[in-house]
Protein backbone atom coordinates (compact mmCIF):
# COMPACT_ATOMS: atom_id res chain seq x y z
CA UNK A 1 0.00 0.00 0.00
CA UNK A 2 1.77 3.77 -0.85
CA UNK A 3 2.15 5.74 1.90
CA UNK A 4 -0.75 8.04 3.10
CA UNK A 5 0.22 11.76 2.77
CA UNK A 6 0.23 13.67 6.19
CA UNK A 7 -1.21 16.83 7.53
CA UNK A 8 -5.15 16.34 7.86
CA UNK A 9 -7.30 17.27 10.65
CA UNK A 10 -9.89 14.55 11.55
CA UNK A 11 -12.21 15.01 14.24
CA UNK A 12 -14.14 12.29 15.93
CA UNK A 13 -16.94 12.12 17.27
CA UNK A 14 -17.34 8.97 20.19
CA UNK A 15 -20.11 8.11 22.78
CA UNK A 16 -20.67 5.34 24.84
CA UNK A 17 -24.32 4.66 24.29
CA UNK A 18 -25.55 1.40 24.36
CA UNK A 19 -23.93 -1.13 26.96
CA UNK A 20 -24.17 -4.40 25.56
CA UNK A 21 -21.77 -7.72 27.33
CA UNK A 22 -19.17 -5.38 28.00
CA UNK A 23 -20.16 -2.72 30.52
CA UNK A 24 -19.93 1.06 29.56
CA UNK A 25 -19.50 4.44 30.30
CA UNK A 26 -17.38 7.74 29.41
CA UNK A 27 -16.16 10.97 30.29
CA UNK A 28 -15.74 13.98 28.03
CA UNK A 29 -12.53 15.60 29.15
CA UNK A 30 -11.34 15.17 25.57
CA UNK A 31 -14.36 16.98 24.10
CA UNK A 32 -12.63 20.72 25.78
CA UNK A 33 -10.45 22.87 23.81
CA UNK A 34 -11.17 22.31 19.99
CA UNK A 35 -11.52 24.35 17.30
CA UNK A 36 -13.88 22.41 14.94
CA UNK A 37 -17.37 22.33 15.39
CA UNK A 38 -19.98 19.61 14.67
CA UNK A 39 -24.16 20.75 13.53
CA UNK A 40 -26.56 19.80 15.61
CA UNK A 41 -27.42 16.36 12.95
CA UNK A 42 -23.77 15.36 13.72
CA UNK A 43 -22.03 15.98 9.75
CA UNK A 44 -18.91 17.77 8.80
CA UNK A 45 -18.99 21.42 8.49
CA UNK A 46 -15.44 23.28 7.90
CA UNK A 47 -14.64 27.45 7.41
CA UNK A 48 -13.88 27.77 3.84
CA UNK A 49 -10.46 27.11 3.18
CA UNK A 50 -10.22 24.26 5.67
CA UNK A 51 -10.86 20.95 3.61
CA UNK A 52 -8.89 20.04 0.74
CA UNK A 53 -8.36 16.91 -0.46
CA UNK A 54 -5.84 15.28 -3.37
CA UNK A 55 -7.07 12.25 -6.10
CA UNK A 56 -4.60 9.48 -6.75
CA UNK A 57 -6.73 7.95 -10.01
CA UNK A 58 -9.93 7.54 -8.56
CA UNK A 59 -9.04 6.83 -5.08
CA UNK A 60 -9.37 10.81 -2.97
CA UNK A 61 -6.08 10.71 -0.68
CA UNK A 62 -6.23 12.74 2.84
CA UNK A 63 -4.85 15.64 1.58
CA UNK A 64 -2.39 18.80 3.79
CA UNK A 65 -5.18 20.80 5.13
CA UNK A 66 -7.79 20.28 7.22
CA UNK A 67 -10.45 18.16 7.34
CA UNK A 68 -13.45 16.67 9.84
CA UNK A 69 -14.63 13.31 10.15
CA UNK A 70 -17.24 12.19 13.27
CA UNK A 71 -17.01 8.65 14.85
CA UNK A 72 -19.63 7.33 16.64
CA UNK A 73 -19.26 4.72 19.17
CA UNK A 74 -21.79 2.12 20.74
CA UNK A 75 -21.83 -0.86 23.04
CA UNK A 76 -18.39 -0.74 24.10
CA UNK A 77 -16.42 0.58 27.33
CA UNK A 78 -13.65 2.68 26.06
CA UNK A 79 -12.76 5.39 28.76
CA UNK A 80 -11.28 8.85 28.26
CA UNK A 81 -7.77 7.47 28.88
CA UNK A 82 -8.46 4.54 26.59
CA UNK A 83 -9.79 6.63 23.51
CA UNK A 84 -6.47 9.07 23.52
CA UNK A 85 -4.41 6.43 23.80
CA UNK A 86 -5.45 4.24 20.94
CA UNK A 87 -6.90 7.02 18.60
CA UNK A 88 -6.48 10.75 19.06
CA UNK A 89 -2.80 10.47 19.95
CA UNK A 90 -1.54 8.04 17.72
CA UNK A 91 -3.48 9.76 14.63
CA UNK A 92 -2.20 13.21 15.68
CA UNK A 93 1.28 11.39 15.77
CA UNK A 94 0.36 9.77 11.98
CA UNK A 95 -1.08 13.35 11.01
CA UNK A 96 0.41 15.89 13.04
CA UNK A 97 -2.38 18.59 11.40
CA UNK A 98 -4.75 16.07 13.23
CA UNK A 99 -7.07 17.25 16.35
CA UNK A 100 -9.64 14.49 17.95
CA UNK A 101 -12.92 15.65 19.32
CA UNK A 102 -14.87 13.44 21.44
CA UNK A 103 -18.36 14.60 21.44
CA UNK A 104 -21.34 12.20 23.52
CA UNK A 105 -24.46 12.61 22.97
CA UNK A 106 -27.87 12.46 24.61
CA UNK A 107 -27.57 9.68 27.83
CA UNK A 108 -31.02 8.43 27.07
CA UNK A 109 -30.42 8.46 23.17
CA UNK A 110 -30.00 4.54 21.32
CA UNK A 111 -27.69 4.00 19.03
CA UNK A 112 -30.50 3.17 16.29
CA UNK A 113 -31.51 6.87 17.32
CA UNK A 114 -28.37 7.97 16.89
CA UNK A 115 -27.68 6.26 13.36
CA UNK A 116 -31.27 7.05 12.03
CA UNK A 117 -30.74 11.04 13.19
CA UNK A 118 -27.02 11.70 12.60
CA UNK A 119 -24.53 10.90 10.02
CA UNK A 120 -20.90 9.86 11.70
CA UNK A 121 -18.52 8.95 9.03
CA UNK A 122 -16.95 6.03 11.41
CA UNK A 123 -18.87 3.55 13.34
CA UNK A 124 -17.32 1.86 16.39
CA UNK A 125 -19.64 -0.51 17.75
CA UNK A 126 -20.19 -4.42 18.24
CA UNK A 127 -21.90 -5.02 15.27
CA UNK A 128 -25.43 -6.71 15.10
CA UNK A 129 -27.61 -7.27 12.56
CA UNK A 130 -29.88 -4.36 14.98
CA UNK A 131 -27.24 -2.27 13.92
CA UNK A 132 -27.20 -2.45 10.26
CA UNK A 133 -30.80 -2.72 9.87
CA UNK A 134 -30.48 1.38 10.82
CA UNK A 135 -29.00 1.30 6.86
CA UNK A 136 -25.95 3.58 8.28
CA UNK A 137 -24.06 0.88 7.76
CA UNK A 138 -21.26 0.77 4.26
CA UNK A 139 -20.84 -2.61 2.58
CA UNK A 140 -16.95 -1.86 2.61
CA UNK A 141 -16.09 -4.37 -0.29
CA UNK A 142 -16.00 -1.81 -2.47
CA UNK A 143 -13.49 -0.11 -0.59
CA UNK A 144 -11.37 -2.93 0.16
CA UNK A 145 -11.33 -3.67 -3.28
CA UNK A 146 -10.20 -0.23 -3.91
CA UNK A 147 -8.00 0.36 -1.32
CA UNK A 148 -6.28 -3.22 -2.20
CA UNK A 149 -6.70 -3.75 1.74
CA UNK A 150 -5.20 -7.19 2.88
CA UNK A 151 -8.46 -9.30 4.45
CA UNK A 152 -5.89 -11.80 5.02
CA UNK A 153 -4.00 -10.04 8.19
CA UNK A 154 -7.54 -10.28 10.30
CA UNK A 155 -8.00 -13.23 12.70
CA UNK A 156 -10.28 -15.19 12.25
CA UNK A 157 -12.54 -15.52 14.65
CA UNK A 158 -12.82 -11.94 14.68
CA UNK A 159 -13.88 -11.37 10.96
CA UNK A 160 -15.45 -14.33 11.09
CA UNK A 161 -17.69 -13.50 13.93
CA UNK A 162 -18.44 -10.18 11.39
CA UNK A 163 -19.79 -11.76 8.48
CA UNK A 164 -21.49 -14.43 10.06
CA UNK A 165 -23.63 -11.44 11.70
CA UNK A 166 -24.53 -10.66 8.32
CA UNK A 167 -25.66 -13.78 6.76
CA UNK A 168 -28.69 -13.43 4.49
CA UNK A 169 -27.94 -10.42 3.18
CA UNK A 170 -25.47 -12.12 0.01
CA UNK A 171 -21.86 -11.34 0.80
CA UNK A 172 -21.46 -7.73 2.46
CA UNK A 173 -18.95 -6.76 4.84
CA UNK A 174 -20.20 -3.98 7.19
CA UNK A 175 -17.61 -3.63 8.92
CA UNK A 176 -13.83 -4.57 9.92
CA UNK A 177 -12.61 -6.35 13.69
CA UNK A 178 -10.59 -3.39 15.83
CA UNK A 179 -9.86 -5.06 18.65
CA UNK A 180 -10.97 -8.99 20.58
CA UNK A 181 -12.24 -8.70 23.83
CA UNK A 182 -11.31 -11.92 25.93
CA UNK A 183 -12.97 -12.59 29.20
CA UNK A 184 -10.45 -13.24 32.15
CA UNK A 185 -10.19 -14.00 36.00
CA UNK A 186 -9.46 -10.52 38.09
CA UNK A 187 -8.61 -11.62 41.91
CA UNK A 188 -8.20 -9.27 44.69
CA UNK A 189 -4.92 -10.68 46.16
CA UNK A 190 -5.75 -8.73 50.05
CA UNK A 191 -8.93 -10.78 50.33
CA UNK A 192 -7.06 -13.73 49.25
CA UNK A 193 -4.11 -12.57 51.80
CA UNK A 194 -6.71 -12.19 54.66
CA UNK A 195 -8.47 -15.31 54.66
CA UNK A 196 -4.88 -17.46 53.95
CA UNK A 197 -5.92 -18.43 50.72
CA UNK A 198 -3.63 -19.48 47.98
CA UNK A 199 -4.16 -17.25 44.88
CA UNK A 200 -4.89 -18.46 41.50
CA UNK A 201 -2.08 -19.70 38.90
CA UNK A 202 -1.85 -20.08 35.71
CA UNK A 203 -3.33 -23.29 35.50
CA UNK A 204 -7.28 -23.01 34.21
CA UNK A 205 -9.34 -23.92 36.57
CA UNK A 206 -12.74 -25.67 36.51
CA UNK A 207 -15.74 -23.42 37.37
CA UNK A 208 -16.16 -26.46 39.92
CA UNK A 209 -13.04 -25.88 41.43
CA UNK A 210 -13.54 -21.71 41.09
CA UNK A 211 -16.66 -22.49 43.79
CA UNK A 212 -14.90 -24.34 45.78
CA UNK A 213 -12.21 -21.47 46.31
CA UNK A 214 -15.04 -18.80 46.10
CA UNK A 215 -16.62 -20.69 48.83
CA UNK A 216 -13.34 -20.11 51.25
CA UNK A 217 -13.72 -16.27 50.72
CA UNK A 218 -16.90 -15.60 51.02
CA UNK A 219 -18.08 -14.70 54.91
CA UNK A 220 -18.51 -11.53 56.64
CA UNK A 221 -15.00 -9.79 58.21
CA UNK A 222 -15.42 -6.62 60.42
CA UNK A 223 -18.81 -5.68 59.13
CA UNK A 224 -17.67 -6.30 55.43
CA UNK A 225 -19.35 -8.49 53.41
CA UNK A 226 -17.19 -10.30 51.26
CA UNK A 227 -18.02 -12.34 48.20
CA UNK A 228 -16.00 -14.93 46.55
CA UNK A 229 -17.12 -15.40 43.22
CA UNK A 230 -18.55 -13.33 40.65
CA UNK A 231 -19.43 -14.74 37.24
CA UNK A 232 -21.32 -11.84 35.60
CA UNK A 233 -24.20 -14.09 36.43
CA UNK A 234 -26.04 -15.94 33.39
CA UNK A 235 -25.39 -13.57 30.61
CA UNK A 236 -21.28 -14.04 31.61
CA UNK A 237 -21.32 -17.35 32.57
CA UNK A 238 -23.49 -18.60 29.04
CA UNK A 239 -20.62 -17.16 27.21
CA UNK A 240 -18.37 -20.53 28.54
CA UNK A 241 -20.26 -22.53 26.25
CA UNK A 242 -21.52 -19.87 23.66
CA UNK A 243 -24.92 -20.13 24.30
CA UNK A 244 -27.59 -18.09 22.56
CA UNK A 245 -30.62 -16.84 24.20
CA UNK A 246 -33.19 -17.16 21.23
CA UNK A 247 -33.38 -19.56 18.29
CA UNK A 248 -32.25 -17.89 15.28
CA UNK A 249 -34.56 -19.55 12.93
CA UNK A 250 -37.47 -18.60 15.04
CA UNK A 251 -36.60 -15.77 17.14
CA UNK A 252 -38.25 -18.49 20.30
CA UNK A 253 -36.58 -18.72 23.76
CA UNK A 254 -33.82 -21.32 23.73
CA UNK A 255 -33.04 -21.64 27.34
CA UNK A 256 -34.04 -25.32 27.69
CA UNK A 257 -31.74 -26.90 26.43
CA UNK A 258 -28.88 -29.27 28.55
CA UNK A 259 -26.38 -26.67 27.90
CA UNK A 260 -28.51 -23.56 29.45
CA UNK A 261 -29.50 -26.01 32.12
CA UNK A 262 -25.99 -26.47 32.87
CA UNK A 263 -25.26 -22.90 33.45
CA UNK A 264 -28.45 -22.08 35.63
CA UNK A 265 -27.58 -25.42 37.80
CA UNK A 266 -24.34 -23.62 38.31
CA UNK A 267 -25.15 -20.09 38.93
CA UNK A 268 -27.87 -21.50 41.31
CA UNK A 269 -24.76 -23.60 43.45
CA UNK A 270 -23.03 -20.21 43.78
CA UNK A 271 -26.10 -18.15 44.73
CA UNK A 272 -26.62 -20.43 47.98
CA UNK A 273 -22.93 -20.11 48.87
CA UNK A 274 -24.31 -19.33 52.82
CA UNK A 275 -22.85 -15.02 52.46
CA UNK A 276 -23.40 -14.20 48.60
CA UNK A 277 -27.12 -12.39 49.14
CA UNK A 278 -25.59 -9.41 51.25
CA UNK A 279 -28.17 -9.09 54.57
CA UNK A 280 -29.35 -5.79 52.50
CA UNK A 281 -30.19 -8.37 50.06
CA UNK A 282 -27.46 -7.07 47.26
CA UNK A 283 -26.87 -9.73 45.00
CA UNK A 284 -25.80 -8.86 41.51
CA UNK A 285 -22.28 -7.72 42.59
CA UNK A 286 -20.77 -5.46 39.64
CA UNK A 287 -17.64 -4.02 38.70
CA UNK A 288 -17.58 -0.81 40.58
CA UNK A 289 -17.66 -3.53 43.87
CA UNK A 290 -15.07 -4.82 42.92
CA UNK A 291 -13.06 -1.74 42.13
CA UNK A 292 -14.26 0.76 44.43
CA UNK A 293 -15.10 -1.52 47.52
CA UNK A 294 -13.40 -3.94 47.26
CA UNK A 295 -14.95 -6.51 48.43
CA UNK A 296 -15.13 -9.27 45.42
CA UNK A 297 -12.73 -11.32 45.79
CA UNK A 298 -12.56 -13.05 42.26
CA UNK A 299 -14.81 -11.83 38.76
CA UNK A 300 -14.63 -13.23 36.10
CA UNK A 301 -15.10 -10.50 33.09
CA UNK A 302 -14.28 -8.55 29.82
CA UNK A 303 -10.63 -7.48 29.72
CA UNK A 304 -12.27 -3.89 28.05
CA UNK A 305 -14.89 -3.76 30.79
CA UNK A 306 -12.10 -3.27 33.80
CA UNK A 307 -8.66 -2.45 32.43
CA UNK A 308 -9.42 0.94 30.86
CA UNK A 309 -11.38 1.64 34.43
CA UNK A 310 -8.68 0.27 36.45
CA UNK A 311 -6.63 2.93 35.49
CA UNK A 312 -8.51 5.63 35.45
CA UNK A 313 -9.08 4.58 39.38
CA UNK A 314 -5.15 4.40 39.67
CA UNK A 315 -5.16 8.19 37.58
CA UNK A 316 -7.30 8.90 41.29
CA UNK A 317 -5.24 7.95 43.22
CA UNK A 318 -7.12 4.67 44.22
CA UNK A 319 -4.72 1.53 43.77
CA UNK A 320 -5.55 -1.99 45.48
CA UNK A 321 -3.68 -5.14 45.44
CA UNK A 322 -5.08 -6.80 42.25
CA UNK A 323 -3.63 -9.69 39.51
CA UNK A 324 -4.96 -11.26 36.54
CA UNK A 325 -5.77 -15.49 35.82
CA UNK A 326 -7.28 -17.61 32.74
CA UNK A 327 -11.01 -17.54 33.50
CA UNK A 328 -12.42 -20.76 35.00
CA UNK A 329 -14.76 -22.82 32.18
CA UNK A 330 -16.50 -26.52 32.71
CA UNK A 331 -14.49 -29.26 33.13
CA UNK A 332 -14.92 -30.51 29.55
CA UNK A 333 -14.25 -27.39 27.74
CA UNK A 334 -10.93 -26.61 29.79
CA UNK A 335 -8.67 -25.12 27.22
CA UNK A 336 -11.21 -22.92 25.65
CA UNK A 337 -12.29 -19.61 27.85
CA UNK A 338 -15.45 -17.72 27.01
CA UNK A 339 -17.04 -15.90 23.88
CA UNK A 340 -15.03 -13.04 22.15
CA UNK A 341 -16.44 -10.26 22.05
CA UNK A 342 -15.35 -7.92 18.76
CA UNK A 343 -14.93 -4.26 18.49
CA UNK A 344 -15.24 -3.42 15.07
CA UNK A 345 -14.93 0.20 12.84
CA UNK A 346 -17.40 0.81 10.28
CA UNK A 347 -17.85 3.38 7.52
CA UNK A 348 -21.50 5.25 7.41
CA UNK A 349 -23.39 4.74 4.15
CA UNK A 350 -24.37 8.42 4.34
CA UNK A 351 -20.79 9.67 4.80
CA UNK A 352 -19.22 12.13 2.17
CA UNK A 353 -16.21 11.25 3.12
CA UNK A 354 -16.03 7.53 2.44
CA UNK A 355 -12.11 7.65 0.82
CA UNK A 356 -10.50 9.43 3.45
CA UNK A 357 -12.72 7.47 6.34
CA UNK A 358 -11.22 4.36 5.34
CA UNK A 359 -8.05 5.30 5.10
CA UNK A 360 -8.41 5.82 8.93
CA UNK A 361 -9.14 2.20 9.41
CA UNK A 362 -6.57 1.31 7.59
CA UNK A 363 -4.28 3.07 10.13
CA UNK A 364 -6.16 1.81 12.86
CA UNK A 365 -5.48 -2.14 11.51
CA UNK A 366 -2.04 -1.16 10.55
CA UNK A 367 1.26 -3.15 12.37
CA UNK A 368 1.17 0.42 13.76
CA UNK A 369 -2.13 0.63 14.65
CA UNK A 370 -2.43 -2.64 16.51
CA UNK A 371 0.50 -1.92 18.65
CA UNK A 372 -0.70 0.69 19.84
CA UNK A 373 -3.56 -0.70 21.01
CA UNK A 374 -2.03 -3.63 22.06
CA UNK A 375 0.30 -1.73 24.54
CA UNK A 376 -2.51 0.30 25.52
CA UNK A 377 -5.02 -2.87 26.62
CA UNK A 378 -6.46 -4.28 24.07
CA UNK A 379 -5.93 -8.06 21.90
CA UNK A 380 -5.03 -6.98 18.68
CA UNK A 381 -7.58 -8.14 15.70
CA UNK A 382 -4.82 -8.96 13.15
CA UNK A 383 -2.47 -11.94 12.67
CA UNK A 384 0.56 -10.46 14.66
CA UNK A 385 1.73 -13.09 17.61
CA UNK A 386 4.58 -10.64 18.41
CA UNK A 387 2.12 -7.76 19.27
CA UNK A 388 0.61 -9.67 21.89
CA UNK A 389 4.24 -10.01 23.75
CA UNK A 390 3.76 -5.76 23.87
CA UNK A 391 0.22 -6.35 25.67
CA UNK A 392 -0.59 -3.79 28.16
CA UNK A 393 3.07 -2.33 28.21
CA UNK A 394 1.88 1.47 27.98
CA UNK A 395 -0.69 1.14 30.46
CA UNK A 396 0.29 1.69 34.17
CA UNK A 397 -2.21 -0.31 36.00
CA UNK A 398 -1.11 -3.13 33.76
CA UNK A 399 2.18 -3.35 35.43
CA UNK A 400 3.63 -6.12 37.86
CA UNK A 401 0.43 -8.07 36.52
CA UNK A 402 0.31 -11.58 35.16
CA UNK A 403 -0.92 -10.46 31.84
CA UNK A 404 0.16 -13.26 29.67
CA UNK A 405 -2.22 -15.46 31.58
CA UNK A 406 -4.83 -13.70 29.32
CA UNK A 407 -3.38 -15.81 26.54
CA UNK A 408 -3.93 -18.67 28.62
CA UNK A 409 -6.88 -20.80 26.95
CA UNK A 410 -8.83 -20.11 23.34
CA UNK A 411 -11.63 -17.40 23.20
CA UNK A 412 -14.40 -19.16 21.45
CA UNK A 413 -16.42 -17.16 18.61
CA UNK A 414 -19.36 -15.24 19.83
CA UNK A 415 -22.94 -17.13 18.83
CA UNK A 416 -24.55 -14.77 16.55
CA UNK A 417 -26.61 -12.45 17.84
CA UNK A 418 -30.07 -12.32 16.97
CA UNK A 419 -31.61 -8.78 16.78
CA UNK A 420 -33.79 -9.88 19.77
CA UNK A 421 -31.23 -10.18 22.19
CA UNK A 422 -30.66 -6.90 23.30
CA UNK A 423 -34.33 -6.65 24.39
CA UNK A 424 -34.79 -9.96 26.53
CA UNK A 425 -31.47 -10.24 28.20
CA UNK A 426 -33.53 -8.51 30.79
CA UNK A 427 -35.46 -11.79 31.08
CA UNK A 428 -32.30 -13.36 31.92
CA UNK A 429 -31.49 -10.89 35.06
CA UNK A 430 -35.19 -11.45 36.25
CA UNK A 431 -34.02 -15.59 36.42
CA UNK A 432 -30.86 -14.86 38.10
CA UNK A 433 -32.78 -12.59 40.61
CA UNK A 434 -35.10 -15.35 41.17
CA UNK A 435 -32.68 -17.73 42.04
CA UNK A 436 -30.66 -15.65 44.23
CA UNK A 437 -33.70 -14.14 46.25
CA UNK A 438 -36.89 -15.43 45.52
CA UNK A 439 -35.12 -19.29 45.88
CA UNK A 440 -36.34 -19.98 42.74
CA UNK A 441 -35.34 -23.54 41.48
CA UNK A 442 -33.79 -24.02 38.00
CA UNK A 443 -36.51 -25.75 36.21
CA UNK A 444 -39.00 -22.97 37.39
CA UNK A 445 -36.33 -20.14 36.54
CA UNK A 446 -36.07 -21.47 32.85
CA UNK A 447 -39.70 -22.01 32.35
CA UNK A 448 -40.00 -18.30 33.72
CA UNK A 449 -37.94 -16.85 31.30
CA UNK A 450 -38.60 -18.75 28.57
CA UNK A 451 -42.15 -17.89 28.42
CA UNK A 452 -41.58 -14.29 29.42
CA UNK A 453 -38.80 -14.11 26.46
CA UNK A 454 -41.63 -15.80 23.92
CA UNK A 455 -44.44 -12.62 25.26
CA UNK A 456 -41.08 -10.10 24.10
CA UNK A 457 -40.70 -11.63 21.32
CA UNK A 458 -44.43 -11.17 20.03
CA UNK A 459 -43.90 -7.51 20.50
CA UNK A 460 -40.51 -7.45 19.27
CA UNK A 461 -42.27 -9.43 15.65
CA UNK A 462 -44.37 -6.29 14.97
CA UNK A 463 -41.60 -3.38 15.96
CA UNK A 464 -38.54 -5.23 14.60
CA UNK A 465 -39.35 -7.56 12.13
CA UNK A 466 -38.60 -10.92 11.67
Amino acid sequence: MKKRPTGTIITLFVTAALLAACGGGSGNDSEKGTAQSTDQAGTNKTEPGETKVETDGDITRLGDEKLTLTFYSSGATFTDVEFNAMIADPIHKKYPNVTIERITPAATATPEEVLTTQTPDILFSSVSQRLIRTGAFEDLRGLIKKFNFDESRLKPIAYNYIKDATKGRGDQVYALPFNVNQHILYYNKDIFDKFGVPYPTEKQMTWDEAVEVGKQLTRTDNGVNYVGLVVDNLTGLGKSLGLPYVDRETGQAALDTPEWHRVFDLLKQIYEIPGYVAPDGTWNWTRDHFMKDQNIAMRAAWLANMVGPLEELRQQGVEFNWDIAPVPNFADKLGTTREAQIHSVSINSQSKHKDEAFQVLEYLLSDEGQRTIARNGRVPAIINPELEKEYGADVPVLQGKTVQNIFIGTPIQEHYQHPYEPDITVRLTEAAEGMAIHGLDVNSAIRQATDAINKDVETLKTTIGQ
